[in-house]
């Protein structure tokens, strides 16, 4: 299977960057999470699942229990564009 290109969005870059000044404890899991969406984003630890409603084009992975990470899958080019990052409220609003 081929490596997939994580897309870094700048909302993205911005609420990563926020979201782990709050959490530091975090970080280790959430490089971990990268490194497994790059490899394989069907690995069943990230519980990747689609969205429905007005976000039904994209998915969604777990970071924690708590926190999701918001990303659209764009398998034919092998990229993964990374949306959002944050509690379910945060993710999901709109």
């Amino acid at each position: 299977m081929a490596k997939n290109t994580l897309v870094w969005t700048d909302t993205f870059v911005r609420t990563a960057r926020r979201f782990l000044r709050r959490h530091p404890d975090l970080v280790g899991v959430f490089e971990d999470l990268l490194k497994q969406l790059e490899a394989d984003p069907h690995v069943p630890r990230l519980r990747l699942h689609g969205l429905k409603g007005k976000h039904r084009d994209k998915h969604a992975v777990s970071l924690t229990y708590s926190y999701r990470i918001t990303l659209i899958l764009r398998l034919q080019e092998n990229e993964i564009v990374l949306l959002d990052i944050g509690s379910h409220d945060e993710v999901y609003r709109e």
